[in-house]
């Protein structure tokens, strides 16, 4: 099993107690290596590189000093002593023992995956305070964490997507050992850890790259948040590639799910991201590793299958069209992200369920596929809310606070036991009320753009609430944001909590007995959308054999449902003949 990396990029430090330290300096004459204070020359090589190789230890500190003597953080340090403005330190990645050292992953097929926020999740904020919670996850039938970014980032608390070092752990968070003891803590319960990882963009404030190496951007290139990665640059897809490459290896996570691919641009052949997964397929193929992508241009052919079922390039996409779907049934909301979705919802949620897009502006239905061009409901990952969804909402609010209850456990039953990847935010598996906010940690102009856009930003996720004016926002550079967004935990305890627990508990068991396996044994399945009112969704999904039968209504009166043929294994107590009660669900296994 490949457990180490060596990087074209930073340090690495061998068994001998050499430190080959690399820098690509391109706009540069010269470089020192500064360690532990001491100077040390850079020898010039071709294609801007520079590097030295010394006596080094782990612990050791160091800068890279430009021409004009400004000292930089490395670029690809795996540790910072102070934050991103501060000295690198010499990370020793051999020197952890690993207690479940022969894991070897899961399939992708039994996913349950609880997405979390380090510092939220626990009062203590840290790595190995996350890994004495993953009890209780797996007590709830979760079988992978998705973990925010923990790439280091300026200050001391935000959401992780503004990371200018993407080889460091945050040092709020922890030391790299801790991470890995959060991992090995994860393994040692059969769960999967998967890293959110940004590639699209650098945060705002203490990226040095632009000082030595201005070729990493092109600035006629545009995103949202400045000039783009110049992934042409061989030395910027190292950069990249390796990172990922990185956490896989020397952290062994069992996956990383890719932020806003739609903004990695490339005109190389093959593209970045083409070429990051096959390396990643290829570097680890003696292990079970995924990678998920987060696509606004909705790209099938990264999450295509093989003529035999394999992976070509990409396990999973998120299907924010599901959860847009679902937003405007339950709370009526239309604005912004969901405008597009407002006037055939259901239609989109039906579409959503079985395509995977939704095919809007049209009550018709999906268009037409080729039948190499449909995809298995594995390569989709669904939600009723995530860290999006809930932090970029004016007050943070879950669903839990929005939607009707009985409702919520109609929806929540959907998103269980429909074959796609279901995936839960923290908190949400016993039923959260706390909300989610947007926080930073960032002082003077930026400060003040942060604050400014929050209003725009709530608009794109439902607006303001009626009553409630802008100088209402909560404050998103207070330290009260970041700790009214943490986990109350005595939630869990109550008996509202506990009782919630054991449904997810119930819905997770199910799938894992009777949804997983028609999965893992069918490539593509086939599926057929029974026609039904507006509030009512009626699935089938055929595994060569056995078919999956789901009815839901969302209506508040009893509603009338195509019949079920198979043995229900969730909510048969409630079905009478062809009719739910409303709100109902239903889902059965037919054997033809």
């Amino acid at each position: 099993m490949l457990d180490r990396v060596r990087k074209t990029w930073g340090a690495d430090l061998t068994s001998g107690g050499i430190a080959h330290f690399r820098l690509w300096a391109p706009d540069e004459r010269a470089v020192r290596l500064v360690l532990n204070g001491a100077p040390h020359a850079m020898r010039a090589l071709d294609g801007g590189w520079f590097e030295v190789s010394t006596r080094a230890r782990a612990g050791d500190r160091y800068w890279f000093e430009l021409s004009d003597g400004r000292r930089v953080a490395d670029p690809a340090s795996c540790s910072q002593v102070k934050g991103a403005s501060g000295p690198s330190v010499l990370v020793d990645h051999s020197a952890y023992e690993w207690k479940i050292a022969s894991w070897c992953g899961r399939p992708w097929e039994e996913a349950i995956i609880s997405e979390l926020h380090v510092g939220c999740f626990t009062p203590e904020g840290t790595f190995r305070a996350a890994a004495k919670r993953l009890p209780h996850l797996a007590e709830a039938g979760i079988t992978a964490i998705e973990i925010m970014p923990v790439a280091e980032y300026p200050g001391a608390r935000g959401w992780g997507y503004d990371g200018v070092l993407p080889y460091a752990p945050h040092h709020a968070y922890g030391t790299p050992d801790d991470l890995k003891a959060l991992v090995d803590a994860a393994h040692a319960l059969d769960m999967m850890v998967l890293l959110d990882v940004v590639y699209n963009h650098f945060g705002p404030e203490s990226n040095d790259l632009t000082r030595y190496a201005g070729r990493f951007f092109n600035r006629d290139r545009p995103t949202p948040w400045g000039a783009s990665i110049a992934f042409e640059e061989p030395a910027v897809r190292r950069y990249f590639i390796e990172n990922a490459l990185y956490w896989l290896a020397d952290f062994r996570f069992d996956g990383l799910r890719l932020d806003a691919t739609d903004q990695i641009r490339d005109t190389s052949e093959p593209h970045f991201l083409a070429a990051l997964a096959r390396e990643v397929g290829e570097t680890f193929a003696d292990r079970s590793v995924h990678l998920v992508v987060e696509d606004a241009d909705h790209r099938r052919n990264l999450v295509r299958r093989n003529d035999d079922g394999t992976v070509a390039l990409f396990t999973a996409g998120w299907n924010d069209d599901f959860h847009h779907a679902l937003r405007v049934v339950a709370t009526g909301e239309t604005k912004g992200h969901y405008r597009p979705f407002a006037k055939h919802p259901w239609q989109a949620m039906r579409e959503a369920m079985t395509d995977g897009f939704a095919s809007l502006g049209t009550a018709k239905g999906m268009s037409a596929h080729q039948a190499d061009d449909r995809l298995p409901p594995q390569a989709r990952v669904s939600f009723l809310q995530n860290h999006d969804q809930i932090g970029n909402r004016a007050f943070g609010e879950r669903l839990v606070s929005l939607a009707e209850n009985d409702q919520l456990r109609v929806m929540t039953a959907m998103l269980m036991l429909s074959p796609q990847i279901p995936l839960l935010f923290m908190g949400e598996e016993y039923g959260e009320t706390q909300p989610f906010l947007f926080f930073a940690d960032y002082q003077g102009e930026l400060g003040e753009a942060i604050r400014r856009g929050r209003q725009d930003e709530a608009e794109k996720f439902g607006g303001i609430p009626r009553g409630k004016t802008p100088a209402d926002l909560p404050d998103p550079l207070d330290p009260r944001s970041f700790a009214d967004s943490k986990l109350r935990w005595e939630r869990a305890e109550s008996a509202a909590g506990r009782k919630h627990l054991a449904f997810m508990r119930q819905l997770a068991d199910i799938r894992q007995r009777h949804i997983t396996p028609l999965m893992t044994e069918c490539n593509l399945p086939g599926f057929e959308v029974y026609p039904a009112r507006d509030g009512v969704v009626a699935i089938d999904w055929s595994f060569g054999g056995p078919v999956i039968e789901l009815r839901a209504s969302l209506l508040a009166e009893r509603s009338p449902v195509p019949t079920i043929h198979g043995e229900p294994i969730f909510g048969g107590e409630n079905l009478e003949g062809s009719e739910l009660p409303g709100p109902g669900f239903v889902a059965a296994v037919r054997h033809d």
